[in-house]
């Protein structure tokens, strides 16, 4: 059997604790594994959480903010975290952290803060859309 294979645009918006990230993180894994692309992932509402850098789990947890990083750096993948999302929950990169006056930055280095228009181009190019989270 032959297939083409698929481009995909992922997009989290549900927080660390919920199983929709964790669930987020499987599924890139597995579009990976069966020979697919992935253009972009995308952090929103809840979602930009999962790029920060702050929480420490105990051991026996899955720490998702840590498994994304590595897996995003491993595919050296691109990582887009919606800045105006971050920005209201206090995730910031050094610039941000700068331009606010905040004394530092939180945001993983796995992960970019950019605008919504980050996701729209990449939705452009993709064969599909996976959102995982939100209302």
């Amino acid at each position: 059997m032959f297939y083409l294979p698929m481009k995909f645009v992922i997009s989290v918006q549900a927080s660390p604790q919920s199983p929709a990230s964790r669930r987020a993180l499987k599924f890139a894994q597995a579009v990976l594994s069966e020979g697919h692309e992935i253009l972009r992932i995308f952090l929103y509402q809840d979602g930009v959480c999962n790029a920060t850098s702050i929480p420490v789990l105990p051991q026996d947890e899955l720490d998702l903010g840590v498994a994304w990083a590595e897996f995003i750096q491993q595919h050296q993948l691109d990582a887009v975290v919606c800045v105006a999302a971050a920005l209201r929950r206090g995730i910031l990169n050094t610039a941000e952290a700068q331009r606010y006056g905040r004394k530092a930055s939180v945001l993983s280095d796995s992960w970019e803060l950019s605008g919504l228009g980050q996701l729209h181009e990449a939705i452009q190019q993709a064969d599909r859309l996976v959102s995982f989270g939100g209302s």
